[in-house]
């Protein structure tokens, strides 16, 4: 197992997320100036641009906008500059790919958001299976409930046809290589926040799923009922104070998956 020397402190990274900052673009930006602190690992958020349901028809959409961009840039932004300032970890600027970019194998983490609508092609499915055997990290995250469930079992079947998601295990690693949590967070997003409740979509409880590799190697981050995107998105908005501890959580849990998919 690769050990990875980390900087900051949990007291650091929680002044910083107290910070009050006016709109969620403020925050949104890396520091420009070069230092000596990395620990040789690198890091960027890679946004994955992928086919969904509705393109291209005039079918309603319950969402605004393109689905795989929802709560971006902001949310990319706001990680990265976490990460950045808890970690020796070297942080590039986030990005948008889609899974046929030749790019894509440079990247070990990618992101996609709203997989609940995801419709791959057969290129892509067959990119993202070589993608994740060797080596890659998917993240999935911001689908709930038993509808969108079935979708993301669906495409991931394509993908592996004779491998099952299962949950990780409480005591996985990834709950404490950089911060030690009690468990799997549910993180309420913005708009269930503002309606007093922390899930939709009758997504209920919060699950983090992988599907492993021969190794063991967990290579999907499955956030299911849960909305990481919306705690890094609206971390420094001061219209809604009560909602610190959704991004409190939101940070720890991102920020742990990022350092498990780099250092495993």
């Amino acid at each position: 197992m690769r050990r990875l020397a980390l900087a900051a402190t949990t007291t650091l990274v929680t002044l910083l997320i107290l910070l009050p900052v006016l709109q969620p673009s403020v925050d949104a930006q890396l520091p420009d100036v070069p230092d000596d602190r990395f620990a040789g690992l690198q890091w960027r958020f890679v946004r994955i641009q992928y086919h969904y349901d509705v393109e291209n028809t005039t079918v309603p959409q319950d969402f605004y906008g393109e689905p795989w961009y929802i709560d971006g840039p902001a949310a990319e932004q706001n990680l990265s500059r976490r990460l950045k300032t808890a970690t020796t970890i070297q942080v590039e600027d986030p990005i948008v790919l889609s899974l046929d970019d030749p790019r894509l194998f440079v990247y070990p983490w990618i992101y996609f958001v709203e997989p609940g609508n995801l419709k791959m092609t057969d290129t892509d499915i067959a990119i993202l299976r070589e993608y994740l055997l060797r080596g890659g990290t998917a993240t999935f995250d911001d689908f709930h409930g038993p509808i969108e469930w079935d979708n993301l079992v669906s495409q991931m079947k394509r993908v592996f046809p004779d491998r099952e998601i299962v949950d990780f295990p409480k005591d996985h690693p990834v709950f404490s290589c950089f911060y030690r949590l009690d468990g799997y967070p549910q993180v309420a997003g913005l708009g269930s926040f503002m309606a007093g409740r922390s899930w939709e979509k009758g997504g209920y409880v919060g699950h983090l799923r992988t599907i492993f590799d021969d190794s063991g190697r967990p290579m999907l981050f499955i956030n299911w009922n849960t909305d990481m995107g919306d705690g890094w998105e609206w971390s420094n908005a001061e219209d809604y104070p009560g909602y610190i501890k959704y991004t409190s959580l939101a940070y720890r849990m991102g920020i742990n998956e990022v350092v498990y998919a780099l250092t495993h």
